[in-house]
């Protein structure tokens, strides 16, 4: 891989003089950073592509409240409208009330699903590995020598994006996702953060636990009951005591707290799984809507393992439900397999499982969805044929809070 140089870095001559007599310089170790993108204000940004003549006014996604009565919510708002209160999930009778000179434009998600592939085009020239975790967001894996080459980076990465595709975007520069994460969150709107990780411990202490990733009311809720509050608070915390509350969960929110790196899928030692999640700006209760997001994703996923020459010998579909319980269901395949066609069939036919299951019983709506491929290997050649999916037994479900 190219070496990046780091803003400032003395020339390469510089070095060699620095260097032992006789022996070549030392190199600058390369480290894995992390940087995450999320589109701002997404679904509205795309569409000011095709109206700019509503920049600068409060720009609401969602059904009109004009069309009559309604449960429908507020899927995206501008900056503009969001200062007069109104914020994504809202009702929309209420984001009216608070916004009544808000533009209001009905979604079109096949738009948003085409900007969100366009955006992921313009990341992988950038890095060997980009990571979609939701429709407006996702990470890129980079090895490079210091924070500075990867601000760099990022900095081009923002700029593509606005410059091409018109899409703002706030970017989290870390060494581990959750950290990058919480950056993003804090360069909003438009900005970069960037956390050495020396500092990571000290950036994500005073915050709120709600701030770490996967960390909902619940967990909150639960926290709290141990006087943890505060993200600071989990490096005090007893690890044996996070651990009988969250299980690992519990080791990796500590570990954040106290600046340790945390192991994550893309940046283990050669490749285990890769995954695609989306979460609706409004939980699903349609299975049209659930098997058009299973096959995009699942679309998308053949693709990404296509172009790193991978094969997956098991697929998975998970759904975390509106009340953030999560529910999985995983297969085996008898050979490794590779293209869309038999990732999109099995993954279907998983989430239709999982669905089917669900109507029967509790009818919860569907909060995120997950397509996820494990066990991968290596492709030498093309395979001759995909016919004959045969698995190795039936579908095993699982439950994880």
């Amino acid at each position: 891989m190219q070496r990046v140089a780091a803003p400032n870095e003395p020339p390469s001559g510089r070095r060699r003089a620095e260097g032992l007599p006789g022996l070549p310089p030392p190199e600058t170790p390369l480290a894995r950073w992390v940087v995450y993108v999320d589109l701002d204000a997404f679904y509205v940004a795309c569409e000011l592509r095709d109206r700019p003549e509503l920049a600068g006014r409060p720009v609401i996604v969602g059904p009109p409240p004009s069309e009559g009565p309604s449960r429908g919510v507020v899927l995206s708002a501008s900056y503009e409208a969001r200062k007069f209160g109104v914020a994504s999930a809202q009702p929309a009778v209420v984001a009216a009330r608070l916004c009544p000179e808000a533009v209001w434009i009905p979604p079109d998600f096949a738009k948003y699903e085409q900007a969100s592939r366009e955006v992921r085009e313009v990341l992988r020239r950038h890095a060997g590995t980009v990571v979609p975790y939701s429709i407006d967001e996702a990470a890129l894996y980079l090895d490079v020598p210091s924070a500075g080459a990867a601000r760099a980076i990022a900095e081009r990465v923002q700029a593509e994006l606005r410059a091409e595709l018109s899409l703002p975007a706030s970017l989290g520069v870390a060494t581990s996702r959750a950290v990058a994460k919480i950056a993003t969150d804090r360069a909003k709107p438009g900005g970069i953060v960037v956390v050495p990780p020396e500092e990571a411990a000290s950036f994500v202490a005073p915050l709120s636990v709600r701030a770490v990733p996967g960390v909902g009311p619940k967990t909150e809720e639960l926290l709290r009951r141990l006087g943890i509050e505060q993200i600071g608070d989990l490096a005090k915390a007893r690890p044996s005591e996070l651990r009988r509350a969250l299980g690992s969960f519990g080791d990796e929110l500590g570990a954040l707290a106290r600046g340790e790196p945390v192991l994550e899928p893309a940046t283990v030692s050669g490749p285990r799984s890769r995954s695609s999640d989306r979460t609706f700006a409004v939980d699903v209760d349609h299975w049209d809507e659930v098997e058009t997001a299973v096959r995009t994703l699942a679309e998308e996923l053949s693709r990404s393992l296509d172009r790193e020459r991978l094969r997956y010998g098991s697929v998975g579909v998970a759904f975390r439900w509106a009340d953030f319980s999560r529910t999985q269901r995983v297969r085996s395949l008898s050979a490794a397999r590779e293209g869309v066609a038999p990732l999109v069939e099995l993954a279907v036919r998983l989430a239709r499982e999982l669905w089917e299951s669900e109507r029967a019983g509790r009818r919860r709506p569907i909060r995120t969805l997950s397509v996820r491929t494990e066990r991968l290997t290596e492709r030498t050649q093309r395979q001759a044929s995909l016919d004959g999916f045969a698995v190795d037994g039936p579908a095993g479900p699982g439950t994880m809070e």
